[in-house]
C-alpha cells in the first residue's frame, strides 16, 4: 500500500523559508513522477510543482516560480519543496501526490494517492 508523509510545515513570516518533506516509503518511488499541490481555505486545490522520475526535468506553478525548488532523493524514497520568500498567499496545506495521467492536475481525481498533508501559514 502506499504511503505518503508529509512534513516541514509551520508558521513562518513573509519573506521567510521552509523546506517540506515527503516520505514515501514501500512503493517504487524511483519510477513516479511526483507532484506538490497545495488546498487554501476555502479554495480549491492548486497545482504547484511536478518533477521527473529522475529529477532532471521540473515544472513550477507561475504563482510559485521562481521562489519554489522541487527536488528528490529516490535512494531515501523522499520528494522535497524548498520555499523562499514566502508570502500570505502562500497559505495553504500541501500535500505530495503521485499524478495519474498528467502531472499538472489540479483535482484529486487528478491523483492516484496522496498524503495527510502538512500546514504552511505564512503570517507576521
Amino acid at each position: 500500500q502506499v504511503q505518503l508523509v508529509e512534513s516541514g510545515g509551520g508558521l513562518v513570516q513573509p519573506g521567510g523559508s521552509l523546506r517540506l518533506s515527503c516520505a514515501a516509503p514501500g512503493f517504487t518511488f524511483s519510477s513516479l513522477w511526483m507532484c506538490w499541490v497545495r488546498q487554501a481555505p476555502g479554495k480549491g486545490l492548486e497545482w504547484v510543482s511536478a518533477i521527473h522520475t529522475g529529477g532532471g526535468s521540473t515544472d513550477y506553478a507561475d504563482s510559485v516560480k521562481g521562489r519554489f525548488t522541487i527536488s528528490r532523493d529516490n535512494a531515501k524514497a523522499t520528494l522535497y519543496l524548498q520555499m523562499n520568500r514566502l508570502k500570505s498567499e502562500d497559505t495553504a496545506v500541501y500535500y505530495c501526490a503521485v499524478p495519474k495521467a498528467t502531472v499538472y492536475a489540479s483535482s484529486w481525481s487528478g491523483y492516484d494517492y496522496w498524503g495527510q498533508g502538512t500546514q504552511v501559514t505564512v503570517s507576521s
